[in-house]
């Protein structure tokens, strides 16, 4: 018969030397929009009006045309703040650092937010609107929505800069399944190397389920998004958003609490350009027909 050993006498180990980290999204922001990091409050882009020309026979003459200027700027009016209190008897007694452990965790909960944030106000504020063939991102709408997409912002010069469309994980089946039954060199690179994150010229992202909402995002300023079943599409570079100095971090202690609050914060401002905003298009996904 065996003998009873109790729990603590066996050998234990840590897998990792810090805390583990849960699931987190895609960050996508940073990859299709300039980011301004400076201390500016507000970013000014006045723009004038285009100017006409008139083709005729010699003669000499015109007549001036008159134009006007425009103001345009972007505004840092929001901060993304996540905090928490550390006590100290959980940092004496705790066999990990728990300071690193937490920063970490908020530094990518504020930079979560403000993706979430950037990615829906590109989506609000596209110039141009597409509607799926009925079913969405099947296997076979994906070459008429990416072609039909692309004919969106053809012909414009800053089409140069790359295209790119953010869709969510449950988008992609029909896209992966069109991959592996392309032309031959393309379908053998979706079979060894798997879902290729280019397809026709467009750089595919991929976010999680419930990034593009329908949801009052902020109450006070009444930042509300009507994306759900949505999707954005358009030329990188085009938008711009600020985060004032970065992210930011903060250690204070707190009268009646041993330990210390620690809290990160970020300020935050976005822009899709008036003139450019026809270089954005807002999908909307059609269901299947029932």
């Amino acid at each position: 018969m065996a003998n009873t050993i109790s729990d603590k006498t066996w050998r234990d180990k840590y897998r990792l030397a810090a805390l583990d980290q849960i699931l987190r999204r895609n960050l996508i922001a940073e990859a299709i929009c300039e980011v301004d990091r400076s201390d500016a409050k507000r970013i000014d882009c006045p723009y004038g009006d285009q100017s006409t020309a008139v083709i005729q026979e010699l003669k000499g003459t015109y007549t001036p045309a008159t134009f006007e200027t425009h103001d345009d700027y972007l505004q840092v009016n929001h901060e993304v703040i996540a905090s928490e209190h550390i006590y100290d008897f959980e940092r004496v007694f705790s066999n990990f650092d728990l300071f690193s452990s937490r920063f970490n965790e908020q530094a990518f909960a504020v930079g979560e937010k403000i993706d979430k944030m950037v990615l829906n106000e590109l989506t609000d504020k596209a110039g141009e609107s597409y509607s799926t063939p009925a079913g969405g991102f099947t296997s076979e709408n994906t070459p008429v929505i990416f072609s039909n997409l692309i004919s969106k912002v053809a012909g414009y010069a800053d089409a140069y800069k790359g295209l790119f469309i953010v869709l969510e994980n449950t988008d992609i089946p029909g896209i992966i399944q069109k991959q592996i039954n392309s032309g031959f060199s393309y379908a053998d690179m979706a079979l060894k190397n798997g879902f290729l994150t280019s397809h026709m010229g467009v750089d595919i992202y991929v976010t999680r389920t419930g990034t593009f909402v329908s949801d009052t995002i902020d109450e006070d300023s009444g930042l509300t998004y009507t994306n759900s079943e949505h999707r954005v599409f358009g030329v990188k570079k085009v938008a711009t958003y600020a985060s004032a100095r970065g992210v930011r971090f903060e250690e204070k202690p707190v009268s009646g609490k041993t330990g210390l609050e620690v809290t990160t914060i970020a300020y935050v401002g976005f822009k899709l350009w008036e003139v450019k905003k026809n270089l954005i298009v807002d999908i909307t996904i059609t269901a299947s027909a029932s």
